[in-house]
């Protein structure tokens, strides 16, 4: 079983975003029962909150499903179980610092993974209110993660 866990700063925007665009990916392809997908914040400001209003809005739009995705802060053994640890910013790469994780191949931003993006940061809905474009970002950041982990795991 492979392993991913999304992250950013609250766990209520962008990584439960990227968790329900990236199961809808996983499902699609026949691999849910493959890839374990998960997501968690920096901090725990929002622990056991529902997404963003914003976040489940754009979600429904695109007829994503959400259910049971909770905030939740990471923990240090998620850095020690998680295959793939995927920041959606640099201050979450920062942040990753204090668990002991490094950036390579295994911890990265999601839009790290996209060449033509010139902007590797995810930024933040919560802050500017753009959801779409953040789903835009995050959909196709999530298709090449998969791309990238049936690749690397010949799945």
């Amino acid at each position: 079983m492979v392993s991913v866990l999304f992250l950013c700063l609250g766990n209520i925007c962008r990584s439960p975003m990227a968790e329900a665009v990236f199961r809808k990916q996983v499902e699609d392809a026949g691999l849910q029962d493959r890839i374990e997908i998960d997501s968690a914040g920096l901090g725990g400001w929002h622990a056991g909150e529902r997404p963003h209003r914003g976040t489940l809005a754009v979600l429904d739009e695109h007829s994503v499903a959400h259910a049971g995705i909770h905030s939740r802060q990471i923990t240090q053994q998620d850095v020690a179980a998680f295959d793939y640890i995927v920041a959606m910013d640099a201050e979450n790469m920062e942040g990753l610092k204090r668990y002991g994780a490094l950036a390579g191949n295994r911890v990265f931003r999601l839009l790290d993974l996209v060449e033509a993006q010139s902007e590797k940061n995810v930024p933040d809905p919560y802050y500017t209110g753009n959801f779409d474009e953040v789903y835009e970002m995050v959909t196709d950041g999530c298709q090449i993660l998969l791309e990238k982990i049936r690749r690397e795991h010949e799945l």
